[in-house]
């Protein structure tokens, strides 16, 4: 009979166990990408050039991490979603799956926005710096991202934190805090938040849930074990 609930619970399980890994590994690889293009992106429009010459190596590293981050993320909603199964509420479920999508796009034109110009900025740099297409194409993708990407983050965290507290998959404390952060991202509240840092609490905040889903896939994991 043990047994028989242990084979059970391994099929159920793999679920959670995916989630939980995609959501560690997302979180990561989001988490220094966003420090990076931050950073980066944060500034003063009116780069000199030894600032664009500074930050151009560690933007082409961000930019280089974020398609695996938005991969890891993608694997994240699906298995999630899998995991709500038939407690997922269809409202909610399709604010869910809609905002994670809308984030990635955001998060993709953003990158390719800043890519773009510094792939162009190795070969005409000089027309680059003195004409107004730098100030432009930096304006468009932090404003791309810690505007309207940002946003996109915060709907997400409160659908998903919505449907946490539905199901009961994680403690309801952290699908507060869920709530809590994504309303400071979507309104944008304090001086932080206007410079896009405080995108950073949303990777936070999925590895916590990570990590919690993927302890209590072992604790339970080691209760069917036991006699």
């Amino acid at each position: 009979m043990t047994q028989d609930r242990a084979s059970v619970f391994r099929s159920r399980a793999t679920a959670p166990k995916a989630a939980a890994i995609a959501g560690i590994l997302f979180s990561i690889l989001l988490f220094i990408s966003l420090a990076l293009l931050l950073k980066a992106l944060s500034t003063d429009t009116d780069l000199n050039r030894i600032e664009f010459t500074a930050n151009k190596h560690q933007i082409k590293l961000a930019l280089n991490l974020i398609p695996f981050a938005s991969i890891a993320f993608l694997w994240f909603v699906g298995v999630v979603r899998d995991r709500f199964g038939d407690q997922e509420d269809q409202f909610f479920g399709t604010v869910f799956l809609g905002s994670g999508l809308l984030f990635i796009a955001m998060l993709f034109v953003s990158s390719s926005v800043a890519g773009s110009f510094f792939l162009l900025s190795g070969i005409e740099a000089n027309q680059l710096m003195n004409s107004g297409y730098h100030n432009i194409s930096l304006i468009v993708a932090r404003e791309t991202m810690t505007n309207y990407g940002i946003r996109m983050a915060g709907v997400f965290m409160i659908s998903t934190s919505s449907l946490f507290i539905r199901t009961q998959v994680i403690p309801r404390w952290l699908a507060w805090l869920g709530l809590g952060l994504a309303a400071i991202m979507i309104l944008r509240i304090g001086y932080i938040n206007r410079l896009g840092w405080v995108f950073l609490s949303f990777p936070l905040w999925v590895l916590l849930v990570s990590i919690y889903i993927l302890i209590d896939n072992y604790r339970k994991k080691k209760e069917l074990q036991m006699p």
